[in-house]
């Protein structure tokens, strides 16, 4: 017999979305929300004019440029499930964030422009999912406009990312001469603009993959070089295969636009057929555990600063991995061995939240952090310590001098800093012989979005100087000479006060690797 804790988490799907930016995966993620009853109106991510901005970009500088700079977490019940949706930034300079969300999900849903196909990002992304094992579904997006013969999509998803496809749908043309959709899981065609056509929106197929011969469609040129393009993919392409799918070997392909909201519920529908519930998660002993274990268990994938500007609060999002969640309840932080009782928790609508009583094994759950967490931290409950596995790091390769303009506001400036810092996007380290604070990132876009919101949640202006590129190295602390530093090679020290240098460039790392050989250096902790 299933256990209610059972049940509740076979309910359970929780994906991310994922894409190059300006595919459309905001948009998407807008329309699932509204097919999830979440939200009335579908917002856009350009909606300056309207001021009506897509829900999951909740930052003011998301909705000044457009654009995606942290994840989201959006969740709602659709069709008997618990649906939890991860929006993700695109831009490449934050790919640290979707990285780390990445191994908070059991599932990917990717969307590519259909008059653009793979891009970089898309790749990079994919690329973590296909390291995690996880089932990878497409979307191809923009069939609203004019874009690239679908067939040479397939073929690039297959070449690019060597992953099998199986298009469950097919675009009857696209653009200004887009009709719908040849629906060939659900044997129906699903029609782009009904109301052409006595308002209906699906045509049955008959045993011969057709439509009535009397409708006006079957008389469509389009039609009928979708019944070829089909009649191909059946007898030439991959077969369906549910075991693939969740090996994350095939990915089901779907057509549509978002944002037009056509084939977006189609999809929805499709996807939750197939998505995976929750799975065990790996701990660093070489474990599993299992989302059925009895007790709790979790980890904080992401910390995010003033998501309620009127609080200044800070949030710390945790994937449960087992047990149940109770508000109150007693946990474990592994890193310290310390209790905390979670008395104040949340569940997410974006920047809207709500108190959450009970979630288990798939839920993300917000905990109110007033400094105790650290990305990466591993909670739990019972006898036996938990610790899962370490989170990707990123080494930071563009650095900035940073100070406050007005010397006034020391205090503003360092709670934004070390605030800021703990989400994990710009890297914090300050210089042994002078005191100077630096900035460490991946990329230039980190440090604009760092001063946008330090000037707008923390009132604070700041000067940044830039050093440019360094690489940078750790040492262990027993090695640690101050002598050994020069304008070549800058000695800091990270938060955590381990002790690093910023190296000029390579030639500067051989150099001091020659004259201090007993000096192991590393890149990472």
């Amino acid at each position: 017999m299933i256990s209610n804790q059972q049940n509740e988490v076979n309910k359970r799907r929780t994906f991310a979305i994922i894409s190059h930016p300006d595919a459309g995966k905001t948009t998407i993620t807008e329309q699932l929300l509204l097919f999830g009853g979440a939200i009335r109106n579908a917002g856009t991510v350009k909606g300056k004019k309207s001021g009506h901005f897509a829900k999951s970009d909740w930052m003011d500088i998301e909705k000044q440029r457009g654009i995606s700079v942290t994840s989201s977490v959006m969740q709602f019940d659709y069709d008997d499930k618990r649906v939890n949706i991860l929006d993700t930034p695109g831009h490449e300079d934050f790919s640290e964030d979707t990285y780390r969300t990445l191994m908070a999900v059991d599932s990917a849903v990717m969307v590519i422009d259909s008059a653009k196909g793979i891009e970089a990002q898309t790749k990079k992304l994919f690329q973590v999912c296909r390291m995690r094992g996880i089932p990878i579904f497409t979307f191809i997006n923009k069939l609203d406009r004019d874009g690239r013969e679908p067939l040479d999509l397939l073929e690039e998803l297959e070449e690019v990312l060597e992953i099998e496809s199986y298009p469950m749908n097919w675009p009857i043309g696209m653009g200004k001469g887009f009709e719908g959709l040849y629906d060939i899981f659900h044997q129906r065609v699903e029609l782009y603009r009904p109301e052409r056509y006595d308002g209906e929106r699906f045509l049955p197929l008959d045993d011969a993959g057709d439509i009535d011969a009397g409708h006006p469609l079957h008389a469509n040129s389009l039609f009928s070089q979708v019944m070829e393009d089909v009649e191909l993919l059946v007898e030439a392409g991959n077969e369906f295969s549910e075991e693939k799918i969740a090996a994350g070997e095939l990915t089901p392909v779907f057509f549509g636009s978002a944002l037009t909201n056509f084939g977006v519920q189609t999809f929805l529908e499709t996807f939750l057929q197939f998505a995976p519930q929750p799975s065990g998660h790996q701990t660093k002993d070489g474990g599993q555990v299992s989302p059925y274990d009895s007790e709790f268990s979790g980890f904080i994938f992401k910390i995010q600063a003033n998501m309620n500007p009127a609080h200044r609060d800070r949030i710390a999002f945790v994937r449960i991995c087992s047990g149940t969640f109770e508000r109150g309840m007693d946990v474990q932080l592994e890193r310290t061995g310390k209790k905390i009782k979670l008395s104040n928790s949340t569940q997410f609508m974006a920047d809207s939240r709500e108190n959450v009583e009970t979630a288990v094994a798939g839920d993300i759950i917000g905990l109110y952090d007033t400094g105790t967490y650290q990305i990466g931290d591993t909670i739990y409950t019972g006898k036996s310590s938990v610790a899962f596995e370490d989170l990707p790091q990123f080494t930071p390769e563009l650095f900035m001098k940073v100070t406050a303009k007005n010397v006034m506001k020391q205090k503003s400036f360092y709670k934004g800093l070390y605030q800021l810092v703990q989400e994990g996007a710009v890297q914090l380290y300050k210089t042994y012989l002078s005191g100077d604070f630096i900035l460490g990132a991946v990329g230039q876009l980190q440090f604009e979005v760092f001063k946008h919101r330090m000037l707008n949640e923390y009132n604070t202006e700041v000067i940044m100087e830039p050093m440019g590129s360094k690489i940078a190295r750790w040492i262990d602390p027993d090695d640690l000479d101050e002598r050994m530093s020069s304008s070549r090679n800058i000695l800091a020290k990270d938060r955590f006060d381990q002790p690093l240098f910023l190296f000029e460039n390579q030639f500067a790392m051989r150099w001091f690797a020659d004259k201090y050989p007993d000096v192991e250096l590393k890149s990472l902790l």
